[in-house]
């Protein structure tokens, strides 16, 4: 039983987990709704391959708009999946962007995926076509 087990266990250990490796999570990013589509093809450069937009009002009132020169409060939330090692490249030139597109401040920040049920869906989400072509 013990060398059954064994061999099992390098058996199993030999095989590359890319799962592991290539880990998800959610970025949330909220820009003006006016804005939306030229972040939603950013994002997507960084091999994103789920997205979706939702949108949304902002929630200062009239006087406190006007005060910081803010004319619109509708926004839009871009939800996506995005590999852990693409993070830094793609909100660093979210920030870029946030800094130098004239009306398109905004917010980004991630959440990290505990589990994905299913190797293909991971595969889609990843955009790791090694995975989807094991199968």
């Amino acid at each position: 039983m013990a060398e059954l087990k064994k061999g099992i266990g390098t058996k199993r250990s030999a095989k590359k987990n890319t799962v592991t490796e290539n880990k998800l999570e959610i970025l949330i990013t909220t820009v003006p709704r006016n804005k939306a589509e030229y972040f939603v093809d950013l994002i997507q450069s960084f091999e994103v391959n789920m997205q979706m937009t939702v949108f949304a009002e902002g929630t200062a009132d009239n006087g406190m708009l006007a005060a910081l020169g803010i004319n619109d409060s509708a926004k839009a939330v871009i939800i996506s999946v995005i590999q852990e090692k693409k993070i830094a490249d793609a909100v660093a030139t979210l920030e870029e962007k946030f800094a130098t597109i004239k009306g398109g401040k905004g917010i980004a920040f991630t959440i990290p995926m505990s589990s994905v049920i299913g190797t293909l869906i991971y595969g889609f989400l990843s955009n790791d076509k090694t995975v989807m072509e094991n199968k």
